[in-house]
């Protein structure tokens, strides 16, 4: 495949991940608005934003495997559909049950353009994997930054009302649809290798990637369960807390776009302990941090964080490279499994911690953070083990 169809390639999946990312932010920003709308607990708004995190999962379970089955394309097209359906239902729910079905919808689309997209770019990039997975994840991040200042432009004009947020994404959707149309899409790593479908399923089992599969779960959880939230905690920290959030996905964004170099010549097990340290340093700050210090608080989380994800995925492609297309859906999967199971977690906490501190919401969000720092907690245990298990060779 030459340059130039690569590049097209590339580009229309990076549009794409800007949709889902966009449904992330702004699903975000509506939660105190669904709340007090559909008169519903931030528990049950947690398993409605929790349900695109599901529908994510089931994406890559069964997209995953089928990516070298069906093709790229067709896993790229249920994604297209999923999602104008999805932004639909939203735009006209009701209440609970209606914006569960929706977000289970978009949650199937942002799943399905995972699972296309990550195979699809260390097919194309086979010398530079985590590199490029960066600069292709940086894009999430981008997009969040885009929908919080949508949302927060909105808001500042009078337009407050959710909806049309919503009504927004059609548009990048149109457009990623139109260049992924009639494209020709590589084969997968896996079948140019030479590795077989069993050689991929005995790669899916081995105990490295079940370490890191249980690692993603946690890696995950910490990056999109406080993302999710971070602006309905924060709530009494600014005027506009989308703004945290905004924060936040810029660091992670510039850090994924312009560190990918610095990444590409450090161990991933260096990057992942790292990682993790930072992210439990910046949640406990944000615990305990008031005022504008809660943005430098939020920047040494976001520097955690940023690598999280696209490291995840690029360690497994470079030292489980028999696991395919399939090993990438199941860690995008296992990924937003944690991050489904993280939030009616935090809102239960939420809700927990209001009621203890008679309705002081800043305490609130505090304490909750304070809870979520332990998972990162675990994770500096994991990585400095895998470090001295693979730090020599990773």
């Amino acid at each position: 495949m030459d340059t130039i169809k690569k590049t097209l390639l590339f580009n229309a999946s990076c549009v794409a991940l800007v949709v889902t990312a966009l449904a992330f932010a702004t699903r975000g920003s509506f939660v105190e608005a669904w709340v007090t709308e559909f008169n519903l607990t931030h528990t049950q708004v947690g398993w409605i934003v929790g349900t695109a995190f599901w529908g994510f999962t089931l994406a890559m379970v069964f997209g995953g495997p089928l990516v070298d089955i069906i093709g790229m394309g067709r896993i790229i097209a249920i994604a297209f559909v999923c999602h104008i359906i999805g932004i639909l239902l939203t735009i006209f729910a009701t209440g609970f049950w209606s914006l569960f079905i929706s977000t289970l919808f978009i949650g199937v689309a942002n799943g399905s353009v995972e699972a296309a997209c990550n195979p699809l770019i260390t097919s194309m990039y086979t010398d530079q994997k985590t590199r490029r997975l960066n600069r292709f994840h940086a894009w999430f991040p981008t997009g969040i930054v885009i929908g919080g200042l949508m949302v927060y432009l909105f808001n500042n004009i009078g337009i407050d009302n959710w909806r049309y947020a919503m009504g927004a994404m059609i548009l990048p959707t149109l457009a990623y649809g139109y260049m992924f149309l009639n494209k020709q899409f590589p084969q997968t790593e896996r079948v140019v290798s030479g590795f077989t479908y069993k050689d991929m399923l005995k790669a899916c089992v081995s105990p490295l990637f079940l370490f890191m599969a249980f690692c993603m779960l946690l890696t995950a959880g910490t990056e999109l369960g406080t993302n999710q939230w971070i602006a309905a905690l924060m709530a009494n920290v600014t005027k506009n807390p989308i703004l945290l959030l905004v924060w936040v996905s810029g660091i992670m964004a510039l850090s994924r776009q312009f560190g990918g170099t610095l990444i590409h010549n450090m161990k991933p097990t260096v990057v992942l302990l790292t990682s993790a340290a930072l992210a439990f340093i910046g949640l406990l700050l944000l615990g305990y941090t008031t005022g504008m210090m809660t943005f430098a608080a939020a920047a040494v989380f976001a520097l955690g964080v940023a690598f999280f994800w696209p490291s995840m995925l690029g360690f497994v492609s470079e030292n489980i490279p028999s696991s395919g297309a399939l090993g990438l859906a199941i860690m995008g999967g296992i990924g937003f499994l944690g991050g489904a199971i993280a939030q009616p977690a935090l809102g239960a906490i939420f809700d927990a911690q209001t009621i203890a501190t008679s309705g002081d919401t800043l305490l609130a969000g505090a304490n909750t953070l304070k809870y979520v720092a332990i998972v990162p907690g675990v994770l500096i245990i994991a990585f400095t083990v895998l470090y001295f298990r693979k730090g020599k060779n990773a």
